[in-house]
């Protein structure tokens, strides 16, 4: 059994088709390898190429790097909903990662032998991606980064630490935010390409988390790694500009991914309460069970409508950074409740990692966290609203 579902009128055929693709795929390369990923701490390097081969990375670049040439973040909406409707989360932040994460800083600020080198490669799987700014010591605060590019002729020479960093075993490449400028405050800030096997740099991980185990997760170290000025992604001094210029669409796909999986993780516990009996009786025939599916059928509608209309902003370039944070706490918290619940309702079952609930469990808790913790969403908000100018 399902819940009762408001027809989603954002998309349309082409849509649909490639939904049926991405589905497929899911469905062939993606579900039987849930549980080995998990056991490795990440992805198959392969899994790649594999979604290459179906135009499913870089459906929104420019058709001469080999992306898609289709300017429309629903593409990218599609993708991470399905992987989200099976439970491939992680799964999901790998690939969405190069088109939501990587693939944007790219598409928007680099040139064109800057996109022969990286972004054509990570386009068709033969390169992967990773974007290094969070810090031992910063958290969710970018603009206090410590690690340091001290110019020195041609290039620079990049000092410092990153860590929780996605894709951080599997990369080939990271975008690295440093300061260019130590006096210059955010102007400071710089994005510089870091190739992997550059001298000086050195990773750790898998990182041992409480979900997301198929995540590559790492630790970076630079120890004076030299990199080419060339290598200098939107010129120096802008990188604040241009991470607030991406940040919303991270945010975005973050609060995509809660919001699919939320319903997924609904529809199963309400298929398990009207087939679990306890008492004489379905579970669901209780009223305060009632009660509380009848609750978050409700948010998860109203939600989905909200989500659906930012997933339009973004696909039109319209999506401004309040309105994606609001978009990122609501869902993330929101699906945090609809588990809750969930679990609930499964009894001592939910807490058994062969049911899917277990597994949402553990991986959607980060949701609140990375991207901007739910309490930056807010300050974000609030600022806006009380300092308009």
């Amino acid at each position: 059994m399902a819940s009762v579902a408001l027809p989603r009128t954002i998309f349309d055929e082409s849509h649909d088709d490639f939904r049926d693709t991405v589905r497929r795929f899911v469905e062939r390369e993606v579900v039987p390898n849930l549980a080995r990923w998990d056991e490795a701490g990440r992805v198959d390097r392969d899994l790649f190429r594999k979604a290459a081969e179906i135009g499913m990375l870089g459906v929104t670049a420019p058709e001469r790097f080999g992306g898609g040439g289709v300017d429309d973040f629903r593409y990218s909406a599609i993708v991470i909903e399905e992987f989200a409707r099976v439970g491939a989360t992680a799964a999901s932040m790998s690939i969405g990662g190069e088109n939501d994460l990587i693939a944007p800083y790219f598409i928007a600020f680099a040139s064109d032998e800057q996109n022969e080198r990286w972004l054509a490669p990570m386009l068709a799987g033969d390169k992967v991606g990773a974007i290094a700014l969070t810090e031992p010591g910063t958290g969710s605060d970018l603009a206090a980064i410590t690690t340091t590019a001290r110019p020195d002729g041609d290039h620079f020479v990049v000092s410092g630490a990153k860590t929780f960093i996605s894709n951080g075993l599997l990369a080939d490449f990271f975008i690295v935010a440093a300061r260019t400028d130590p006096d210059a405050g955010r102007a400071g800030i710089s994005l510089l390409v870091v190739d992997a096997d550059s001298p000086g740099f050195t990773r750790n991980g898998p990182l041992k988390k409480i979900g997301l185990e198929a995540q590559d997760t790492a630790e970076l170290a630079f120890d004076d790694v030299r990199v080419p000025r060339a290598n200098v992604l939107g010129g120096e001094g802008n990188g604040w500009k241009h991470l607030r210029h991406n940040l919303p669409i991270e945010r975005m796909s973050i609060a995509v991914t809660s919001m699919a999986r939320m319903r997924a993780t609904f529809d199963q516990a309400l298929a398990y309460a009207t087939d679990r009996r306890a008492f004489g009786e379905r579970i669901a025939d209780f009223q305060a069970n009632r009660f509380y599916l009848a609750e978050l059928a409700t948010e998860i509608e109203v939600t989905q409508t909200f989500i659906d209309r930012c997933i339009l902003d973004a696909a039109e370039h319209r999506l401004d950074e309040v309105t994606a944070a609001m978009a990122k706490w609501w869902a993330t918290e929101l699906h945090q409740r609809v588990i809750q619940r969930a679990l609930q309702l499964h009894g001592g079952y939910g807490f058994m990692r062969e049911y899917p609930v277990a597994r949402d469990y553990l991986d959607s808790r980060v949701a609140t966290i990375f991207g901007g913790t739910t309490e930056i969403m807010k300050e974000i908000i609030g600022r806006r609203l009380t300092r308009p100018n």
